[in-house]
C-alpha cells in the first residue's frame, strides 16, 4: 500500500497529477481537511484498500501548517506517506491564471501575482520536506503524466530530477529556461546537401550525413561522457530541472541530430524524467 500526498503551488498541474494516479490505479481524494488525514490513512491501512493520491494544499489555508504535525503522526503509527510538492515559475503560474481567468485563492479579488507570492512563502517549508519536488514549468501535460508514471509505476528507484534535452535554431534566439547550451554548428551542415535540405535531423538519411565523421564521433562521446558525469552532481545539488540545449543555425539538422543522440544514449537507462523537445524544427 502506498499513500501519496499531492501538494504545491495553485497552477501547478496538481489536478492533472490526480488524474494520472487514478489511471494507475490510485483511489484519489482532492482537497481533504488536514485533520482528516491520519483517520484515512489509518482506514486504508488497516483494511489494505490499496493505493491513494490526497490532494491538499493552500486552500486548507488556515490548517496547512498542521500538515508537518500529520506527517509526523503517521511517521510514528508506521504509516508511511510519500509526498509530491509541484512547483512552477512565477511567470508560468501567472500565464497559466491568466488563460483559465481563475483567480488565485489567497487573492480571491486582488491581483494574482500577489497571491503567488504570498502560496510560495507559506509553502516554503513543505516543499523542503517534501520526497518529491517537480517544476512543471517547461512541461506539457503528457510529460508531467511521464513522470509521475516512472515515479510511482516503474517500480524502479527514481532520481528527483526532470531532464529536457533541446534543440533550437540560434537565428530564433537561445532558450531563455536553457541551463547548459551548446554549440553544435562546427558540424556538417545537411542544409547544402541536395536532397537533404527540406529534411530534418529526425530522418536517418540527415543524422547520418552530419555523424558520419571522426569529429562528430569524437564530440558524441565526450559530450555524453560529460552529460554522465555532471547528472548525478545535479541530482546531489538538489536541482529538480535541467535543460540541455543543443543549438544549430536553423534549428533543424545537427541540432536535433545530436539532441536525439543524446536522448537515445541516456533513455536507455534513464531512473529520472526525461524529454526531447526540438523548438525551431517546423520553421
Amino acid at each position: 500500500m502506498q499513500i501519496v500526498i499531492i501538494t504545491g503551488m495553485s497552477g501547478a498541474g496538481k489536478t492533472i497529477a490526480l488524474k494520472t494516479m487514478e489511471d494507475m490505479g490510485y483511489y484519489s481524494v482532492d482537497n481533504m481537511p488536514v485533520n482528516l488525514v491520519v483517520k484515512f490513512a489509518e482506514i486504508i491501512s488497516e483494511t489494505g484498500s490499496g493505493n491513494v493520491a490526497v490532494g491538499i494544499d493552500i486552500r486548507n489555508a488556515e490548517k496547512l501548517t498542521d500538515l508537518g504535525d500529520v506527517l509526523d503522526e503517521l511517521e510514528d503509527k508506521g504509516i508511511r506517506c510519500t509526498v509530491l510538492f509541484l512547483d512552477a515559475s512565477n511567470a508560468v503560474l501567472l500565464k497559466r491564471f491568466k488563460e483559465t481567468r481563475r483567480s488565485h485563492p489567497l487573492s480571491p479579488s486582488g491581483h494574482i501575482a500577489d497571491g503567488i507570492e504570498k502560496e510560495r512563502e507559506e509553502l516554503k517549508w513543505l516543499k523542503k520536506r517534501s520526497d518529491y519536488v517537480i517544476d512543471t514549468s517547461g512541461m506539457k501535460t503528457r510529460n508531467l503524466r511521464g513522470q509521475l508514471e516512472l515515479i510511482f509505476g516503474s517500480g524502479r528507484k527514481f532520481k528527483n530530477l526532470y531532464l529536457n534535452i533541446l534543440s533550437f535554431g540560434y537565428k530564433y534566439g537561445i532558450p531563455e529556461d536553457a541551463d547548459i547550451v551548446i554549440d553544435v554548428r562546427f558540424l556538417p551542415n545537411p542544409f547544402y546537401v541536395e536532397g537533404l535540405k527540406e529534411k530534418t535531423g529526425l530522418d536517418q538519411e540527415v543524422r547520418d550525413y552530419v555523424l558520419k565523421n571522426k569529429d562528430a564521433d569524437e564530440f558524441t562521446e565526450r559530450l555524453t561522457g560529460l552529460i554522465d558525469f555532471l547528472i548525478p552532481r545535479y541530482i546531489d545539488e538538489g536541482k529538480n530541472q535541467l535543460v540541455i540545449a543543443f543549438g544549430c543555425t536553423g534549428g533543424k539538422h545537427r541540432s536535433v541530430t545530436i539532441a536525439e543522440t543524446v536522448y537515445s544514449h541516456l533513455k536507455e537507462n534513464a531512473d529520472y524524467g526525461l524529454n526531447v523537445e526540438h523548438r525551431d524544427i517546423k520553421k
